[in-house]
């Protein structure tokens, strides 16, 4: 072996320690909230049929991969505090040469432990003969219920053999605990390994909305403009972390748009909601432009009415701040501009309570993010507001949505759509936007446009 080949190997192995150190320390930290005498069993997701043999791209569960790393269908994954020979087991595929020419390379049994830092790993064909025993005397099963019906029996049946051979000493689970509020927990932190991951998510998505907006032109169709997403995020090495929304004129008012099968006319304002995904962490935003490069003047009011609102919501993330605020803070901006612009008419603080902007603005102003688009994370502890922390991830994306026909409202308003959304890391000191790389500002974007 040259010096060259040999400093090579030492670097994929280096590399790969130190991405699996991560996910060793995830489990650590897991096992440390179970405790002793329990166990977590949690499976990854199955392979979905598109159309007769053919399959959709797989995805792997969230939970699954933030703890092992491990992308292959059929595998579950088993945590056993304390376990003598090895508190983490993986369950996969065995190797199949046969089946790897057609289908694939697998890691299999050997290659769970060599390259994902399994303690075991075992064919998950042997998984019902294996696993009850590893149930046997356990207090406690960490298993999330109710989102795969055929697994959950399997996991029942298991239980249940233990309790049949009772008179022989064997002793089951008494308890049975949700998984998934222990880890969601654990996902809602988000540590520099997956800030790194989502701020190169946030980069290659705000280069795509820098391409689009550059090649735009009336006569399109949407999905010309999905397409060119498309490319950017596979030339780097991403994927599409949800459907896109590309909506023109009218389109733009319907919020969650897919069809993408519009043409494209002048004076229409464009709303494109689209992100990355990148090792499996997601970006959103949503950017809106002018399809002739000029925003018309009442485009404009709209739209910096809510960059406006947006930027004041912004503000309110910070540690120590609730979680409404940046809603809160977008609602007053938006409702005294909308009255200052005609489209509402009374007091901004009794509209406000009567919810009144709820015509044009009918979601909320954000959500989690992380690897779900709509991340996990509860938004209350017991009848409060969350407290936002370092670490946290959220969107910001205000908007307002004036359809055809609203009764009342003049027909210049009429099918402007606006959302403006980025993703924003809660840091020590305040906030850092992920996605500011993507232009907003009128002049930024007409200046790209132009």
């Amino acid at each position: 072996m040259s010096l060259f080949s040999l400093l090579a190997s030492l670097l994929r192995v280096y590399n790969n320690y130190m991405e699996q150190k991560e996910f060793i320390r995830r489990r650590k930290q897991l096992m440390r909230m179970m405790g002793a005498d329990s166990i977590a069993i949690l499976p990854t997701n199955s392979e979905q049929l598109r159309n007769r043999d053919v399959l959709y791209p797989f995805r792997p569960d969230s939970d699954f991969y933030y703890l092992t790393g491990f992308g292959e269908p059929e595998a579950v994954a088993v945590l056993v505090p304390g376990r003598e020979h090895g508190e983490y087991l993986l369950f996969c595929r065995d190797r199949d040469p046969e089946m790897e020419v057609w289908n694939g390379r697998r890691a299999g049994p050997e290659g769970a432990v060599e390259h994902y830092a399994a303690d075991d790993a075992f064919p998950i064909s042997d998984i019902d003969d294996i696993l009850p025993g590893l149930l046997e005397s356990r207090e406690r099963v960490f298993y999330t219920m109710g989102t795969r019906p055929g697994f959950d029996k399997r996991v029942m049946g298991w239980v249940n053999r233990i309790r049949s051979q009772s008179r022989t000493g064997q002793r089951a689970p008494d308890e049975f605990v949700s998984l998934e509020h222990s880890v969601h927990d654990m996902r809602l932190y988000k540590s520099r390994a997956e800030i790194k991951a989502m701020r190169q998510a946030a980069v290659i998505s705000a280069r795509a909305h820098r391409r689009v907006m550059q090649v735009c032109e009336p006569g399109m169709m949407e999905y010309e403009l999905e397409a060119e997403f498309w490319h950017e995020f596979r030339q780097a090495g991403a994927e599409w972390a949800y459907p896109s929304i590309v909506g023109a004129g009218e389109n733009a008012c319907i919020l969650h748009y897919t069809e993408n099968n519009a043409r494209i006319s002048e004076g229409d304002l464009m709303l494109i909601d689209a992100g990355a995904e990148f090792d499996c962490y997601a970006a959103d935003i949503t950017r809106c432009f002018p399809v002739n490069g000029r925003f018309s003047k009442p485009q404009r009011a709209i739209y910096e009415l809510v960059l406006d609102a947006q930027l004041a919501a912004i503000d309110e993330v910070y540690p120590g701040n609730h979680w409404n605020a940046p809603h809160e803070a977008a609602v007053k901006v938006l409702t005294r501009g909308l009255v200052k612009l005609g489209l509402l008419k009374g007091r901004p603080a009794k509209l406000i309570k009567e919810q009144a902007y709820r015509r044009f603005y009918m979601h909320r102003t954000g959500h989690w993010l992380g690897m779900d688009v709509h991340d996990v994370g509860d938004y209350k502890v017991g009848d409060e507001w969350r407290v936002l922390e370092p670490g946290m991830v959220l969107t910001v994306e205000p908007g307002l949505y004036i359809a055809a026909d609203s009764k009342g409202v003049a027909r210049k308003w009429w099918n402007i759509g606006v959302r403006i959304e980025d993703d924003v890391l809660v840091t020590r000191n305040g906030n850092d936007v992920l996605s500011k790389k993507a232009p907003k500002t009128v002049d930024e974007i007409e200046a790209l446009m132009a």
